[in-house]
């Protein structure tokens, strides 16, 4: 089951948040006013009994208790950098399974959480830019791979070779890739060094399983990406481009 936290966050802030203003504003007024009464009424005042009138409810304590350090995680998660856990080998030889990066939640904008709507615009995706972005099959699910095309560009991938805009992107082999840990099934497939712009990185072929071959525009708004794990990765080749809106 795929929990949405960032959704979860934003309910445990306002719901924290909200009984919070409501023991500011009505509650706790309410309670210093019994205290009042019960001091300058006839007759001795309980000590004990003054406290229970002014002791806070037990639900407001673990209000105020939380709501700071969920306001906090909530902010850091929407607007700064956001952990995430890599859950499959199509990034490999880059991230393995189980591998942990941090998010940078600024690099292309501001974005409001649960809505994800772009509010401040400060920068787009390059290619060869790792990004984390909703499925769009499944919003609920978060996948990562790699910019390949950006909108305009026209995407062939063929015999393992990815063509930019008529431009064969060179691949230079480095061997044979030496899995270890979860790496460890895709042993002896090719190492190759691709470059993308400025962006160079080493991607895995395995030149004997057929792979899938493609040649599309990427449409605006939309980018095009793919697995740096090629003939293992579940990418726009299958299902199509991720639209800007879908960018964590």
């Amino acid at each position: 089951m795929n929990i949405d936290f960032p959704a979860v966050l934003v309910f445990a802030t306002l719901i924290t948040g909200l009984i919070w203003a409501m023991d500011a504003l009505l509650w706790a007024p309410k309670r210093r006013q019994q205290a009042e009464a019960l001091s300058t009424g006839g007759g001795g005042v309980n000590s004990a009994k003054l406290e229970k009138v002014l002791k806070e409810p037990t639900l407001v304590e673990y209000a105020k208790s939380f709501f700071p350090v969920i306001l906090a995680v909530l902010l850091l998660r929407s607007f700064l950098v956001e952990p995430f856990r890599i859950p499959s080998g199509s990034m490999m030889p880059t991230l393995l399974v189980g591998d942990f990066i941090l998010v940078n939640k600024y690099a292309y904008g501001i974005r409001l959480p649960v809505l994800n709507e772009k509010v401040m615009d400060l920068g787009d995706p390059r290619r060869g830019d790792v990004v984390v972005f909703r499925f769009p099959k499944d919003p609920r699910v978060d996948y990562i791979k790699r910019v390949v095309g950006l909108p305009g560009d026209h995407i062939v991938y063929r015999d393992k070779t990815l063509y930019i805009n008529d431009r064969k992107i060179p691949q230079i082999p480095e061997g044979s890739y030496v899995g270890v840990g979860s790496g460890l099934s895709m042993s002896g497939a090719e190492i190759r060094r691709e470059a993308l712009g400025d962006i160079k990185h080493d991607i895995l072929v395995m030149p004997r399983m057929r792979g899938v071959e493609t040649d599309t525009v990427v449409p605006e708004g939309h980018y095009f990406v793919m697995g740096d794990n090629r003939d293992n990765s579940n990418d726009s080749r299958y299902w199509g481009f991720v639209p800007d809106e879908n960018l964590v």
